[in-house]
Formats: C-alpha cells, sequence, structure tokens
C-alpha cells in the first residue's frame, strides 16, 4: 500500500481511507449482517472508525456485543448488538425497524452474511442446499426489502457482498455459485431501479478471503491458507468502506481478488 487516497494506518492495524482526523461517515448509521466475524466484523469496524453508528446483526449474540464494546471503546460512535438470522423474515425485519427507531433511518446496509455447504450436486443433501438458498439468496432479499424505503428517504447506500464464484462458472459447489450469481444479479437490477431514486449500490466480489469460511464443512479458510497467501478481510472491509465513502457516485462492482486468480483462466 502507498499513500494514494490519503491511506492513514489506524490504531487496529486495518487501513482507512479517509482523511487524517475526519470521519466522513459521521451522523449516519450502517448496518452490517453477518458481523460477528471475517468480512463482516472488519466492515464494522471500518465503518466505525469512519464515524458511522453500526448495528451488528448475526446469530452470535456474545459475540455481537463484545464487537460493539470494542468498537465504542476504540471510536466516538455507537455500536449495537441485536441478535438476528437473516433467513428468519420477521427477525431482518426488526432488526431493520430496530435500527430506525433508535437512530431515525437507515443510511447503509452491507448485505454480507452468507454460508457454504457441501460441494458436488449428486452429494449435496436437501437441507444443505435449502440452508443456502434460505442465507444467501432469501436473507439478502428479506433485507434489503426491509431497508430499502429508509435508503431511499436517506439517499443512502446499498452493499452486496458478491463473491468470484458469482462471476465465473467454476467446477465444484455448483449451488454455492449459483447463490452468488443471484445475488449479484439481484444487486445489479436493484441498482437500475433505485438508482434514480438516490441510492447507490455496489457489489464487492472477493475470491477466497482468510476467514471461518468453509468451517461447516471441515477445515476453515483462515486455517487453509496462510497470512498473504489469499485475500484478508480487512481487504475486503477497506473495499466496501471505500465504495460508502463516496458521494454522489456508484461504485458499481469492486474485485479483490488474489494477485494470481486469474491466470486460472
Amino acid at each position: 500500500m502507498n499513500d494514494t487516497f490519503g491511506i492513514t494506518p489506524i490504531t487496529d492495524g486495518i487501513l482507512s481511507y479517509r482523511m487524517t482526523g475526519e470521519q466522513p461517515l459521521e451522523g449516519t448509521t450502517a448496518i452490517v449482517t453477518g458481523a460477528s466475524a471475517g468480512i463482516g466484523e472488519q466492515t464494522a469496524r471500518v465503518l466505525a472508525a469512519d464515524g458511522a453508528a453500526v448495528v451488528l446483526a448475526a446469530r452470535r449474540e456474545r459475540r455481537l456485543e463484545d464487537l460493539a464494546d470494542e468498537l465504542e471503546s476504540a471510536h466516538d460512535t455507537t455500536a449495537v448488538a441485536v441478535p438476528t438470522d437473516v433467513t428468519e423474515e420477521r427477525e431482518v425485519e426488526s432488526l431493520v425497524e430496530e435500527t430506525v427507531e433508535t437512530f431515525g433511518g437507515v443510511d447503509v446496509l452491507v448485505n454480507n452474511a452468507g454460508t457454504a455447504r457441501g460441494s458436488d450436486v449428486t452429494d449435496l443433501e436437501t437441507d444443505e442446499y435449502r440452508t443456502m438458498m434460505e442465507t444467501n439468496v432469501d436473507g439478502v432479499f428479506f433485507a434489503t426489502r426491509a431497508a430499502l424505503p429508509s435508503l431511499i428517504e436517506r439517499d443512502g447506500h446499498l452493499v452486496f457482498v458478491g463473491s468470484f464464484a458469482g462471476q465465473y462458472p467454476r467446477p465444484f459447489n455448483p449451488v454455492y455459485a449459483a447463490t452468488k450469481w443471484a445475488v449479484r444479479g439481484f444487486a445489479l437490477s436493484v441498482e437500475a431501479s433505485v438508482g434514480p431514486e438516490g441510492v447507490a449500490v455496489t457489489v464487492v466480489n472477493p475470491s477466497e478471503v482468510r476467514t471461518e469460511f468453509g468451517s461447516e464443512e471441515g477445515e476453515p479458510f483462515e486455517e487453509r491458507f496462510e497470512p498473504g497467501e489469499v485475500t484478508e478481510p480487512e481487504e475486503v472491509a477497506e473495499a466496501i468502506g471505500f465504495a460508502v465513502r463516496q458521494d454522489g457516485s456508484t461504485l458499481s462492482e469492486i474485485d479483490v481478488y488474489r494477485r494470481d486468480k486469474l491466470g486460472f483462466f
């Protein structure tokens, strides 16, 4: 990294694009799903460092509460833990309702919660298929639908964490890939719909990221790959933060790949 865009280190080691001493998201409120670990956790750190009040949504309540305490101690902002299962329509609606009641509205929604289970189509159990669809597709729809009225009212920003798997055909885990193709198609179509109403929409497409991803099936990526071998969650979080900081422009898609990824094609 260099000093392009005014990059400055912040206390927890994440890099921020904001100008020194400024908080470009001060006065805004952001919901981050899947905030208890990985990309979601690091995104919450970036947005809080930029001054946003952050609503942390995931199923693991204790981890959310610990992160909320940490963010409030480290930054001059507010962080709230709201345990949420994105596959449950009513829980997602309550998440948005609580955010609007507490902060007056939603300025940023980061649709990050997701899961991958199984691999080959012939071996994939029906419950694994449904879990991926319900989490990766239904959950994104529920959150987007609930938050859109407030995002439109406040000229907000809607972020979807997509995937390399949602852009290129792949020979393994085609159902996971299908969910990410669905997310990307949905996001870009929503962009066409609500862009004229002042809502920015961004899809961030990472390749492998060193997180808990893959733990449902055995070895998580954070153990499978060495530091520096693939993308780190902080890098994806910074891409999200950079998109959200734009005023009046939409960064429609941001690809965050390991440097040799396209060499396989």
